[in-house]
């Protein structure tokens, strides 16, 4: 698992040169063998964990979208937050999430929960935590992805070009402290879980937000519309 798991993209992996060297991801890796070895279900596979970075590039990104950790049911984590593979059905908070984005710009349901298409427009689609065991949400916090995750919102913080973070979610918010505010737009909602969806993302309209920002700063706006027919993941 160890070489897939690592396989970070050179330009992410020269940006987080001194963290990855930190004893902290050398304890987190010998943590995910041990999960290995002992024969539980990590989610998801090795090769999908830095998903998201493979699809936006640093300097490419013009959005960060903040989750929690990744789901936790059988193929449906592919290593970006808040997505699923083609042919898996979008969970309750994909669906809360299109919800908001039809309320926000009009914008159908998709027919799919693939979110490749915002990735590769330069949208990060993080997680605070990148894996999770099985069935059990949140069994691989407090094991140093959080602050591997730190160190990628601070790199993104410290580029030049504006970029609008959306944290959704109470891990998500906690990383609202690493944005430089004179720079970047930092929104802040409740997770689009039907748990909490209703007590402020519903209405807080955090996509036509990012694009007004993003216009205002010079930058192009996300085309926050999904096609028809999700490309393979």
């Amino acid at each position: 698992m160890a070489t897939p798991l690592w396989a970070i993209p050179q330009d992410w992996r020269d940006a987080l040169a001194d963290d990855l060297a930190e004893p902290y991801v050398a304890d987190l890796r010998r943590f995910l063998d041990r999960q290995q070895a002992a024969g539980r279900t990590v989610h998801p596979d090795g090769p999908s964990i830095f998903r998201a970075l493979e699809l936006t590039p640093l300097d490419s990104v013009r959005a960060v979208i903040l989750g929690q950790d990744p789901y936790h049911g059988p193929g449906q984590a592919h290593g970006l937050s808040f997505s699923v593979p083609p042919g898996v059905p979008p969970p309750p908070s994909l669906k809360n999430i299109f919800k908001e984005l039809g309320s926000d710009l009009g914008l159908p349901t998709p027919a799919h929960g693939l979110l490749d298409h915002w990735a590769r427009q330069g949208v990060l689609l993080l997680n605070s935590v990148l894996t999770v065991e099985n069935g059990q949400a949140g069994s691989h916090r407090n094991q140093g992805w959080e602050r591997l995750t730190d160190a990628i919102v601070r790199l993104v913080s410290d580029r030049a070009e504006p970029s609008a973070f959306l944290l959704w979610g109470s891990p998500a918010q906690r990383k609202a402290a690493l944005v430089d505010r004179t720079r970047h737009l930092v929104l802040e909602a409740p997770h689009p879980s039907p748990l909490s969806a209703y007590r402020g993302f519903f209405g807080c309209r955090h996509f036509s937000r990012t694009n007004a920002f993003l216009e205002a700063s010079g930058r192009p706006p996300i085309d926050w519309a999904l096609p028809d027919c999700a490309p393979p993941a």
